[in-house]
């Protein structure tokens, strides 16, 4: 291109009348958001909308009337024993999807990084990192079926075979539904197996863009595994860390399949979590609004976890900056 075409080039780029044309094809990228915005409309907000406004009524399904309650549900729900126990049971799940998994993927990925990978090489890190992946592409029904499978309460379950050939008597513990304790540190173990692959794969991602030589300077100045866990690890993956406690404990608050599978919610009612106390007032109850009433708090508390996530995360971001 000449120096008369490039002088040519400028002044027709910097022309006043050619700005409304562009500005006016720019607010036409806007028309390729219409479809995908009419779609979180239709499944997204107007559901969330739906619900929140038939928590308000009693409505027994089908073509019954509705009846407006006001806040009658809601009064009912902070004195329901059983929604109070899901959500004690949250507690628990939190600890087996978030914490625990969370604690460990940080562990395992930086063994896998720090000394698997730099000792015997990344083919078998990643070899045992695909492994440790593999109860997440898992289909939950498969898993849930698995652990029934070994926890069977009588001398036919694998667990209570291997029990007895350990201690040389008969062990017929009915894991799943003869306590409270039993059944739910159950389901607990089986969130554990299948939770730990996510950060495991998502900390070693992040692991990727840190420097080995930093690794081999700390270890050059006498630091052990745990001081450069602690001192390089750990401030590197922190992005990743806050993606991973926000993913999961949105996901905690919402499981619903290991509780369906495994106890079906008993011992009398003991393991509910609130999606599947929402889902039983829904199929089998007689107030649907009651059930949508369980529903909208569990989007409320979900809406409040998320934010209250993403400020601590921008708030440590800024700090960092």
């Amino acid at each position: 291109m000449t120096t008369t075409e490039v002088k040519r080039r400028v002044r027709h780029d910097r022309d006043p009348a050619l700005i409304p044309e562009r500005e006016g094809s720019k607010r036409g990228y806007w028309l390729y958001l219409i479809p995908g915005g009419i779609l979180v409309a239709v499944v997204i907000f107007y559901p969330i909308v739906r619900n929140m406004r038939l928590s308000l009524f009693h409505w027994r399904g089908g073509r019954a009337e509705e009846h407006f309650a006001g806040l009658a549900n809601w009064a009912a729900l902070f004195h329901d024993h059983a929604f109070i126990q899901s959500f004690i049971n949250i507690v628990l799940v939190v600890i087996a999807m978030v914490i625990v998994p969370t604690l460990l993927g940080l562990v395992v990925a930086a063994l896998l990084f720090d000394v698997v990978g730099r000792r015997f090489g990344a083919s078998l890190s990643s070899f045992l990192r695909a492994t440790y992946y593999l109860p997440q592409i898992l289909p939950i029904a498969v898993a849930g079926v698995m652990f029934s499978w070994i926890l069977k309460p009588n001398s036919q379950g694998v667990l209570n075979q291997f029990l007895s050939f350990v201690t040389g008597n008969s062990v017929e513990v009915n894991w799943l539904g003869g306590s409270y304790v039993t059944a739910m540190g159950s389901v607990m173990v089986l969130m554990v197996w299948i939770q730990i692959g996510y950060p495991v794969v998502i900390f070693m991602a992040a692991l990727q863009r840190v420097d080995p030589q930093l690794y081999e300077a700390a270890e050059l100045d006498g630091a052990n595994w745990f001081q450069r866990f602690r001192a390089i690890t750990l401030p590197m993956i922190r992005p990743e860390v806050f993606v991973v406690a926000l993913t999961t404990t949105i996901a905690s608050l919402k499981v619903f399949a290991p509780v369906f599978i495994l106890t079906g919610g008993g011992p009398s009612k003991s393991t509910y979590v609130p999606s599947f106390y929402a889902y039983e007032e829904f199929i089998r109850g007689t107030d649907k609004g009651y059930a949508a009433t369980i529903a909208s708090a569990i989007t409320i508390v979900v809406i409040i976890v998320a934010i209250i996530f993403i400020r601590v995360q921008t708030r440590a971001e800024q700090k960092d900056a």
